[in-house]
């Protein structure tokens, strides 16, 4: 298995497989047109943000999505995990692991001493991101409001 940043055929097949990558991480709540997707990675690209992927031969397994945010608090700049998908025929063989290691490496090179990311409670990669060091730092909670 190789982990580098995609060419531009990479860059294609990793734009329409984001709408499916996102659905499955939160858990179904979010759907967006293949159009909403692009604008949105297009735009963190533009930001400096990179992608990893993982590839054997020609076979794109998955990718990570990495780059830095802003505390809006305490204005630490710090490194920021948006998307780790691995295509489903590839599940359960490591990539998703190997792919947080290389995109943290990539983050501490840039200079970063620490990484976030949000994750949907429930979602199943959660057991890997504790075991790899990361910790509960914030707790979004969310409620219904009933209509009348």
């Amino acid at each position: 298995m190789e982990i580098r940043k995609p060419n531009d055929a990479e860059y294609k097949k990793i734009l329409s497989l984001s709408p499916q990558a996102l659905f499955e991480g939160t858990l179904g709540e979010v759907k967006l047109s293949d159009e909403k997707a692009k604008q949105l990675i297009e735009a963190l690209l533009q930001k400096g943000s990179d992608y990893l992927i993982a590839t054997e031969g020609d076979h794109l397994m998955g990718w990570i999505l990495i780059g830095t945010k802003k505390d809006q608090l305490t204005e630490t700049i710090y490194g920021f995990i948006y998307e780790l998908f691995v295509l489903e025929e590839f599940r359960g063989n490591g990539i998703s692991k190997r792919l947080l290691e290389a995109g943290i490496e990539h983050l501490k090179r840039e200079g970063d001493s620490e990484v976030r990311l949000s994750v949907y409670a429930g979602n199943q990669a959660m057991k890997l991101y504790e075991k790899l060091g990361f910790k509960h730092r914030t707790i979004t909670m969310s409620m219904n409001i009933p209509r009348s």
